[in-house]
């Protein structure tokens, strides 16, 4: 007698694995799936055997390779498909055979070559499905039932387990007629499929199916284990939240075994089963981009593990949106800048929605942050720019918006134009007709960048020392103003460029109320750099972490930069003074009492160190300007503001903050700086 240990109120989970089709000659990518399943800690993988390609140049070859290449790493699911089109009843792979045990003898083949690699072999895919087996031609599944049938018999000879292909969508009815036709006999486990809002539309949910299905089963007395051998969600809306939900949602289901569907978008230079681009959302299940990019269930499965995704309570679309009740909306609101002015409008007991869809590695600490220290006082919705219907969504209620999302890297830009374009100029179309929907819109603040300003090739720049300075005494009396003609240099730089434009339009021709800040340098707590973006951050990181520095250029390039929290005052007075500022574009950053090179930065960041920061050099980047300092006596003038750290304590401040959130211990030189600046800040200002 079996008995059931298990706490009847404890969820087991099923084994999870991942799905991944590889074309003949795809070495690379199989390599970089295995690096990727090491990362995810996943140990089964499921993949198509063609039979097809198996008879093509090469095939055989191809198969010899990746099966035990596969198996060294992982237990290989083959999944067996595809007719030979000159063995089909019609020429084309979904076609069942001319000779129903021409299926059963490729199988015998390929279970003599290389069978001692997997335990298990799944016979045929999505079987109901007719882009992946013609049943118009089968009337009644009998040929079906023929060749899979005496498949599953010869496999069972080899000693070797079954899969029923996976049923999609998935029909108890249609796996009536597989034990009427006498196949269920010789099957271990039946497979299906499941595609919540992508392809199943009308989805009743895991349980239903799992349920529909296992009352077939019990009918017949079956044992056969039920998998779901495929099952996972398209982001091709760019919503990687709705991925992560569904695949949480799956891991709830009632059975042995769950393989999401894929490891990498399918390549744009692809066609899939049923043709090239014919559907869209084809080309986008992966837990990565085409690039390599992990979407956001990757990184958060890599970092967290998979048993800890469901917990991750902080990451969530908040219900009270809807609710009618009004509150201060970011765009971006994870990121660096949007997390110190959260803090700011929550300190002073404003509600704040965050929106993000949380694609920049290190934010979701920032949400976590957020969540843990202000609880229900906070609303999150994650969601993207580029979902013009979300957008609406979470404008409705917003009584005033900054804008920060956005593609921030230049470097990012040069290698994808497009997707720079779509969320930098396409993202502020959609907020900006958001707002302009309203009744009262609400007034928007919106960071630009100094990039649009070009490369400023037309200016001299005189090398003194450690850094470059304008030739012009007027420039390096003031820095550039509002004035300086637009130049967008680089795609970032034009698509930064558009949303700037686009937000002065608005505002003169729909009477938005909206303001543009050309941001400079932005550096402080809560934010992780990288070498693209949040430069000032990641010198400091990689001095803390004893890493060299790459510097592009030659390290002299000269920049105004502004501590975070002398922004946030400019961003609240900025709303405040909107009805006289409307319409109008700003200079923002720390002006020309606080400017810095590269090198001196490095030099600053070496002192808190304790050691000099080993440095590297490469080219310089498109675009990058010797010499940027913001005019900022505009703003000044227009609601009084000035910057109130110095370039010595907004570092000190970054450096100390970088060390405590890392454990470390905060140097002896910064316990001591802040009073001796302080005392030099008032100075200057006096």
């Amino acid at each position: 007698m079996n008995i059931d240990t298990t706490p009847k109120n404890e969820t087991v989970r099923p084994t999870v694995g991942l799905v991944e089709w590889f074309r003949p000659g795809e070495q690379e990518h199989v390599m970089q799936v295995l690096n990727d399943l090491k990362k995810l800690g996943v140990t089964e993988l499921r993949t198509g055997v063609s039979w097809a390609d198996y008879y093509t140049d090469g095939g055989k070859a191809w198969y010899n390779w990746l099966i035990p290449t596969l198996a060294k790493e992982v237990k290989v699911l083959p999944c067996f498909l595809y007719t030979p089109p000159s063995l089909g009843e019609k020429p084309r792979t979904s076609a069942p055979p001319k000779d129903k045990k021409a299926y059963a003898d490729f199988m015998d083949v390929f279970i003599t070559d290389l069978g001692e690699h997997f335990e298990w072999v799944e016979l045929w895919n999505e079987p109901n499905n007719q882009v992946e087996y013609d049943f118009r031609l089968d009337y009644g599944w009998y040929k079906f039932a023929e060749m899979v049938g005496g498949a599953a018999y010869w496999a069972k000879q080899r000693g070797k387990k079954t899969v029923l292909g996976g049923m999609s969508p998935i029909d108890p009815n249609w796996l009536h007629v597989m034990f009427e036709r006498g196949v269920m006999q010789y099957i271990d486990a039946v497979g299906i499929h499941g595609f919540p809002d992508v392809f199943d539309q009308q989805w009743d949910g895991w349980e239903s199916n799992v349920e529909a299905v296992r009352a077939v089963l019990s009918k017949y007395n079956s044992t056969a284990e039920l998998w779901i051998t495929e099952a996972g969600f398209s982001t091709w809306q760019h919503d990687e939240y709705k991925q992560l939900q569904e695949f949480n949602n799956a891991m709830k289901a009632d059975v042995s075994r769950l393989y999401w569907y894929g490891m990498q978008d399918l390549d744009p230079a692809q066609p899939t089963v049923s043709g090239f681009h014919l559907d869209e959302r084809e080309y986008h299940f992966g837990l990565k981009r085409v690039d390599g990019t992990p979407k956001l269930l990757y990184r958060l499965w890599a970092k967290h593990g998979v048993d800890e995704l469901d917990k991750l309570s902080y990451i969530k679309r908040s219900e009270e949106i809807t609710s009618g009740k009004t509150y201060t909306l970011i765009t971006g609101g994870a990121g660096f800048v949007g997390t110190n002015l959260a803090k700011r409008l929550l300190d002073e007991g404003k509600r704040v929605l965050v929106f993000d869809n949380l694609s920049r590695d290190g934010v979701e600490r920032n949400l976590q942050w957020l969540s843990d220290t202000y609880g229900d006082k906070l609303e999150v919705y994650v969601g993207d720019i580029r979902d013009l219907y979300t957008v609406k969504k979470v404008v409705a209620n917003a009584e005033a918006v900054f804008h920060f999302a956005a593609q921030v890297a230049v470097t990012t830009s040069l290698h994808l134009p497009i997707n720079d374009f779509e969320i930098n100029a396409r993202g502020i179309v959609n907020l900006l007709e958001a707002i302009r929907e309203q009744d009262n819109p609400p007034p928007l603040v919106f960071t630009s960048t100094n990039k649009v300003y070009g490369g400023l090739e037309d200016l001299q720049f005189v090398s003194n020392g450690t850094r470059y300075n304008p030739a012009e005494a007027s420039i390096k009396k003031n820095g550039i103003s509002e004035a300086r003609p637009l130049d967008f240099h680089s795609p970032y730089g034009c698509s930064k460029g558009a949303a700037d434009q686009y937000v002065i339009d608005y505002a003169r021709t729909y009477g938005i109320p909206a303001v543009v800040f050309r941001m400079s340098c932005i550096y402080g707590p809560h934010q992780y750099g990288n070498e693209d973006q949040g430069w000032v951050a990641h010198f400091a990181i990689r001095a803390i972490e004893g890493q060299p520095v790459s510097i592009y250029g030659d390290g002299k390039q000269v920049r105004d930069i502004l501590f975070v929290e002398d922004l946030v005052d400019a961003f609240l007075l900025a709303q405040e003074h909107m009805p006289h500022i409307s319409g109008q574009a700003f200079n923002i950053g720390g002006g020309p009492q606080n400017t810095v090179s590269l090198l001196e930065l490095l030099k600053t960041i070496g002192k808190y160190k304790g050691q000099q920061v080993t440095l590297t050099f490469g080219d310089w980047r498109p675009g990058d300007q010797h010499y940027y300092v913001s005019d900022i006596r505009k703003f000044k003038q227009a609601t009084g503001w000035y910057p109130k750290h110095n370039v010595q304590e907004g570092i000190a401040k970054l450096y100390q903050w970088l060390c405590e959130n890392r454990g470390i211990e905060v140097p002896m030189i910064l316990t001591s700086e802040p009073e001796k600046e302080e005392t030099e800040k008032k100075a200057a200002v006096a």
